[in-house]
């Protein structure tokens, strides 16, 4: 399997030894991206059409119609033996996969992010990579299931549960606010100071921003949380990833 890193090149602007990823390569295959129309979906999509205006990265984008199962067919399966989306496959790296939205975003970030644009590196700025993590890992386990199953609950479920809906949208209310909390004095989760724009931001964005799917009308009892949401979607990137596939 072959590295992702071209080798280095010195700055003399800068005094600095740059690395490039294979992104600026005029060699580089695109990337390959299943995937589908949901929250999850996007926060990798996002991503892509970041690296994409940064550097150029290039992808393809394969849509999985989730409503007739296909993540569940064996090739599919192969992938993701979980058989969800979205899926990544990496073919400058001998067709690797990656599924599960907060790995493939590392990973995005560890093999085409080298200038550490979106993320923080971990050796020079070992506390903020660690908030990075924190914020990534808190949408990943909290505000994505709870939001999810809100959403499941209102819209999809084949019966009227009060308690479900309550319960869950109680608990994603109660995870904007503590978003809410931290966005206090800050434009982004992590970083110092005001913060940086990272993948952090972008592994909770696409589900915040679909508030309405699930009856939150607005953001405003949360106003620090909705003029993340308005920065973060007024990004061209950001408004293309969204609109994938």
């Amino acid at each position: 399997m072959t590295s992702s890193v071209l080798p280095s090149t010195f700055n003399a602007r800068t005094g600095r030894t740059q690395g490039y990823s294979t992104a600026t390569s005029p060699n580089t295959k695109p990337l390959l991206l299943y995937t589908a129309g949901t929250p999850n979906g996007r926060k990798v999509s996002v991503f892509l059409e970041e690296l994409k205006e940064v550097y150029g990265l290039p992808y393809d984008v394969h849509p999985i119609d989730i409503s007739k199962n296909v993540q569940k067919e064996p090739w599919f399966l192969a992938l993701n033996p979980n058989g969800r989306i979205p899926v990544l496959v990496d073919r400058n790296r001998a067709d690797f996969p990656v599924f599960e939205t907060g790995a493939i975003l590392l990973y995005l970030a560890h093999h085409y992010d080298t200038l550490r644009k979106f993320a923080f590196d971990r050796a020079a700025r070992p506390d903020e990579h660690s908030e990075m993590l924190q914020w990534m890992f808190f949408a990943h386990g909290g505000i994505g299931p709870m939001q999810g199953q809100a959403n499941h609950f209102v819209k999809f479920a084949p019966e009227d549960i009060p308690y479900a809906k309550k319960r869950y949208l109680d608990e994603t209310k109660r995870l904007y606010g503590v978003l809410d909390m931290r966005l206090t004095g800050r434009d982004w989760l992590a970083g110092a100071g005001r913060g940086m724009y990272s993948i952090a931001d972008m592994n909770a964005l696409p589900w915040v921003s679909s508030h309405g799917f699930c009856g939150i009308e607005t953001l405003d009892a949360w106003p620090n949380v909705k003029t993340w949401v308005e920065q973060a979607m007024a990004r061209p990137a950001v408004k293309a990833g969204m609109q994938v596939p």
